[in-house]
């Protein structure tokens, strides 16, 4: 069964936000318009930030250094994020959390790859927001020119996290990776990652596609926006 068969349209989350056709959907946090993007991330339009969570750069790196054969992944995580950063025209990037795998990850072609990237993206400004997996890591080389910051740390009203439990009011956060299994007819099922609106804490589905998702036990008041190649679609 195809995505489109499983997914179904739901009303617009924010009456009245009005939006270029697919580009994502709009909701509402903290007082604040938001946009969820079918490329993983969050789109602030008023302060022309993109938000984004569980980067693990360098984990294939790490799987390599215990002898498990892994092909590169940055590169093609690099690429979605520059496309991210054009749709959007961004000059600011928020990270959530996990920008780097593990410390064994940190070779001098992952560490080549991202300054390059950072060269072409030179006028960008870029925050992370520690996550348990940079706390391991380290913060990024100098030459990444990223601010580090912990959590909770508040901008334009909202808290951002790496942890959702860190939040103690309308934010955002990342950490869980976030997965929905749909259901068709008959016994089709589709896993799919989501976001996840929970008690005004909004969790981001992992930006890296080389990261386990999780089916999450959702509770009664839990909003769930499923996420495909091309939409971003409310399905609870």
């Amino acid at each position: 069964m195809s995505t489109d068969a499983l997914l179904r349209p739901a009303a617009a989350v924010v009456a009245g936000f009005s939006l270029p056709a697919g580009l994502g959907l709009p909701v509402l946090l903290g007082g604040r318009r938001l946009l969820l993007l079918p490329q993983h991330g969050v789109w602030d339009a008023a302060a022309g930030t993109v938000l984004v969570s569980d980067l693990h750069l360098g984990k294939e790196a790490a799987f390599r250094a215990s002898a498990i054969p892994v092909p590169d992944q940055t590169c093609r995580t690099l690429s979605q994020l520059s496309q991210l950063l054009a749709v959007t025209g961004a000059g600011r990037l928020v990270i959530l959390g996990d920008l780097l795998h593990a410390r064994r990850g940190r070779c001098e072609q992952m560490i080549r790859q991202v300054t390059e990237w950072r060269e072409r993206h030179s006028e960008l400004r870029i925050e992370l927001v520690r996550g348990n997996h940079d706390f391991s890591s380290g913060d990024p080389p100098t030459e990444w020119r990223m601010s580090c910051v912990s959590e909770p740390f508040v901008s334009e009203g909202l808290q951002l996290c790496h942890d959702p439990e860190r939040c103690t009011g309308a934010g955002l956060a990342g950490h869980l990776h976030p997965v929905v299994r749909l259901r068709g007819p008959g016994r089709d099922s589709l896993r799919l990652p989501c976001f996840l609106l929970r008690r005004e804490v909004l969790i981001l589905p992992a930006f890296s596609r080389f990261v386990d998702g999780r089916v999450l036990q959702l509770e009664s008041a839990d909003c769930v926006f499923a996420v495909s190649e091309q939409s971003v679609i409310s399905v609870k």
